[in-house]
C-alpha cells in the first residue's frame, strides 16, 4: 500500500497516509517565515515501520521547498534533525542552542 505525506493546512498539520488511512500526523504553524513543529504522533499499531521518519522527512522537505526555517519543539523532530544533519540548516543558527542543536554540525 502506498504511503504519502499530505499537507492539510486547514487542520494545521501534515498527515501520513497509507492509502486513504491516516496513520500519523505532525502539527504545525507558520508565521514570519518559520514553521513551528510542536507535536508528531503515529498510530501505535504502525510502530517500528519507519512511519514517523517518513512523516518528518516529508515535513522538513516541505519546509525547505517553501523557504521556511523550523522551530523543532517536538522531541522526535529534534532527534531526527540530529540524526540527519542535512536538515540542520532549517534551524536558524540563533535558535539551535534553544533546541540543543548548537553542536550538531560539528
Amino acid at each position: 500500500m502506498e504511503t504519502s505525506v499530505v499537507d492539510v493546512p486547514e487542520r494545521g498539520r501534515f498527515e501520513i497516509r497509507q492509502g486513504e488511512r491516516v496513520v500519523g500526523l505532525a502539527s504545525y504553524h507558520v508565521d514570519n517565515g518559520q514553521m513551528t513543529l510542536p507535536h508528531t504522533e503515529v498510530d501505535p499499531s504502525m510502530g517500528g515501520q519507519g512511519i514517523g521518519t517518513k512523516l518528518v522527512d516529508g515535513v522538513l522537505t516541505a519546509a525547505r521547498e517553501r523557504g521556511l526555517t523550523v522551530l523543532p519543539y517536538c522531541s522526535f523532530v529534534r532527534r531526527h534533525i540530529l540524526q540527519n544533519p542535512q536538515f540542520l540548516d532549517l534551524v536558524a543558527d540563533d535558535d539551535r542552542p534553544h533546541f540543543g542543536l548548537e553542536t550538531a554540525d560539528r
